[in-house]
């Protein structure tokens, strides 16, 4: 099947970048996007298949997002798939020293961001024809086990499934299918830290061992190219060796 449409958020790096590398060589044609259009451009030289848009995005900011998928309509005339991916974290910090500003700046990406996506995502597969389309949330495996010192990141990631569930039920009477994946420790800027050792519930510190995100963007993919009566809707993929399984 061609002439299918994703657009991607944080796509300069990391599991967003391997997502749309993964979905241009199945020569879907793939809006990137980020706040920094150098990234993006990386990316978009990456790709050995497939077709590229390059749209830098504050995701955050919903003019910027009213916008990112207003190009889209007039550039493709549909949206066949968004993976939401965007999102970010402060420095490890115990529940008593966390600040308010610290928790806004992690709900802002974690949370609004992926609401403001998926909700202009949504309204423009309900109003397209032929409707419908597949909107994948990136969760994590802290929406099942929190780690010590991330309570603003837990929070938002255990919100995201509230979302994906909530976009599902919403979604079915327009043929749009809403998955979420939860990941664990794909070898990004992110999870650098994992290599020097990462507090653990039992209050030690542990080197924790990471995955390439490649096969994070395999599973995105999969899930992607399934036709829509059909629906991955929650998956874990983790590192083989983490310390304690996804789900708990």
């Amino acid at each position: 099947m061609t002439d299918r449409i994703a657009v991607i958020t944080g796509a300069g790096s990391g599991i967003g970048r391997a997502t749309a590398l993964n979905l241009l060589v199945g020569d879907w044609s793939v809006v990137l996007v980020g706040r920094r259009k150098d990234a993006l451009e990386e990316t978009a030289g990456m790709a050995t298949g497939g077709k590229t848009l390059v749209v830098p995005t504050d995701v955050t900011d919903p003019e910027q997002v009213d916008a990112l998928f207003a190009k889209v309509k007039s550039s493709y005339g549909r949206l066949d798939a968004l993976f939401n991916n965007a999102g970010g974290n402060v420095p490890t910090t115990n529940f008593g020293d966390f600040t308010f500003e610290m928790w806004r700046r992690v709900c802002a990406v974690n949370l609004d961001a992926m609401f403001l996506c998926a909700n202009a995502a949504f309204r423009m597969m309900r109003d397209q024809t032929p409707q419908g389309g597949r909107i994948i949330n990136n969760g994590s495996i802290s929406a099942h086990n929190p780690r010590p010192g991330s309570v603003a990141y837990t929070s938002t990631k255990h919100a995201i499934t509230g979302l994906t569930k909530s976009i599902a039920l919403d979604g079915r009477q327009y043929d749009i299918c809403c998955s979420q994946v939860d990941i664990g420790n794909a070898a990004t800027p992110m999870t650098a830290r994992s290599t020097n050792g990462q507090m653990q519930p039992h209050g030690q510190m542990a080197v924790e061992p990471r995955m390439e995100a490649d096969h994070v963007g395999q599973q995105v993919a999969f899930m992607a190219n399934l036709p829509l009566e059909s629906n991955v809707q929650f998956v874990t993929i983790m590192a083989t060796k983490m310390p304690w399984i996804g789900r708990g």
